[in-house]
């Protein structure tokens, strides 16, 4: 039976008394008889039967994640990474979206480079890891070396909208980052900084051009303090590729702060004839200093998976021309920008899901293929955004809460219904019940 199918069969319909859970003291674990690497889940009051009812339907679907490593995922071919996105940062949705996704076997977590963030994140993964045994998916931060889409927010003053606006820009804003005029706080509205990601939807549709885009670029020293810290595996470097010195100077600035990483991920988008030269580029910047994994993503057509099916289209075209490329460098292929439930299936018609290929990473750095060394996948795998974060967002914002700060696992029939969603996104790729 489909997946999907499963989940459905799985009836969450019959309401339950909510669940009340903590994570316990370092003390109380450590008189715990478990002694597993997991956190463990208190239960303070209301009944068990929401818990078991999710422990059941993780068990039912197979899900492997206490089995498969995130760098077997790598080799592979099934790797899923949750993009929360590198400007988004209200830290109670990541919390939950980071706690659903680890219960569906993500095998990393994207996040913007800030402290409240980072936390949240971890939060989140160590909440889903105090319901059942699974493991850790790694936490990637994401920064800049120049101008990028990824690293920009919307403004504009309310003061300056007409009263009798339509407010086009709040109906397109994928995020509900924009506030309605005339609230019943008597607020007059605008943008939501921590929600905005920058997609730039509302900037066009403005009829009075009052909207206007601020970009930024994270700092070096403060994104190498964030590595220093244990609960960060990763970073991402978002280029244009371009800019051949500004990438240096970023890498450079981070020194030795990337000695404990487990991945290395530089995001760019498709330059067409000059994106094999700009890779080498960055990777002869990078490797002197590289003591781990790194990962080339591929953004087709950046913050669009939402849009609906043929967004995955530049995505796949660019993994094609990067699969057959022979001159690229040592690395492994994500792909991103439009990836959505779609995605899978255009890789599968062009039978690059899953297909192996041989690799032999030479003392210079440089790769070739059909030689004697390990198979792995030639595509590894594939970073889900804007549609990953709509699909459960919609399970989140019918939540309420006076504070804002609702917990999701407080709410069994909810996350439920979110495990369900991310379960079958996340499944196009782990092919869970094969």
């Amino acid at each position: 039976m489909p997946l999907q199918a499963q989940i459905r069969e799985y009836s969450y319909a019959n309401s339950s008394p909510d669940l009340q859970v903590g994570i316990l003291t370092k003390e109380q674990e450590m008189n715990s008889d478990d002694n597993s690497d997991y956190c463990q889940v208190h239960v303070t009051g209301g009944s068990k039967r929401g818990l078991e009812r999710l422990k059941t339907l993780i068990s039912r679907n197979g899900i492997p994640s206490v089995i498969t490593s995130p760098q077997e995922s790598l080799q592979n071919g099934n790797w899923v990474k949750l993009i929360c996105g590198a400007s988004f940062e209200d830290v109670a949705d990541i919390r939950n979206l980071s706690l659903a996704y680890t219960l569906a076997g993500v095998d990393c977590i994207d996040c913007a480079a800030e402290a409240s963030v980072v936390s949240a994140v971890n939060e989140g993964i160590e909440a889903a890891r105090g319901i059942v045994p699974i493991r850790r998916p790694w936490v990637m931060i994401s920064v800049n070396d120049d101008e990028d889409l990824h690293f920009r927010k919307a403004e504009f003053d309310p003061n300056d909208c007409p009263l009798d606006c339509s407010r086009p820009c709040e109906n397109i804003c994928p995020a509900n980052a924009i506030l309605n005029l005339g609230a019943a706080n008597g607020a007059k509205g605008g943008v939501v900084a921590e929600r905005c990601y920058g997609c730039g939807r509302c900037l066009p549709v403005c009829p009075y051009d009052k909207i206007k885009a601020i970009t930024y670029i994270r700092d070096i020293a403060a994104t190498a303090e964030l590595l220093k810290r244990d609960d960060v595996d990763a970073i991402e470097i978002h280029t244009s590729g371009r800019q051949d010195a500004s990438f240096r100077d970023l890498w450079n600035g981070l020194g030795n702060s990337i000695d404990n990483l487990r991945l290395v991920a530089v995001s760019f988008p498709d330059l067409r004839d000059s994106t094999i030269s700009a890779m080498n580029a960055m990777y002869s910047a990078m490797k002197a200093n590289l003591h781990c994994f790194n990962l080339w993503q591929l953004d087709g057509r950046p913050m669009s998976g939402d849009i609906g099916r043929g967004a995955t289209r530049e995505a796949i075209a660019f993994a094609s021309y990067l699969a057959a490329a022979r001159d690229k460098p040592k690395g492994f292929l994500q792909l991103a920008g439009g990836t959505n439930a779609h995605t899978v299936e255009g890789l599968k018609r062009k039978r690059l899901f899953q297909t192996k290929t041989i690799f032999d990473e030479s003392t210079d750095g440089s790769v070739h293929l059909h030689s004697v060394s390990s198979s792995h996948a030639l595509i590894s795998g594939v970073a889900f955004g804007g549609y990953a974060r709509k699909i459960v967002g919609r399970v989140l914002n019918s939540l309420q809460s006076e504070d804002g700060r609702v917990l999701i696992e407080n709410y069994p029939d909810h996350l439920v219904k979110a495990l369900m969603e991310s379960l079958a996104l996340v499944g196009t790729v782990k092919c869970y019940g094969r």
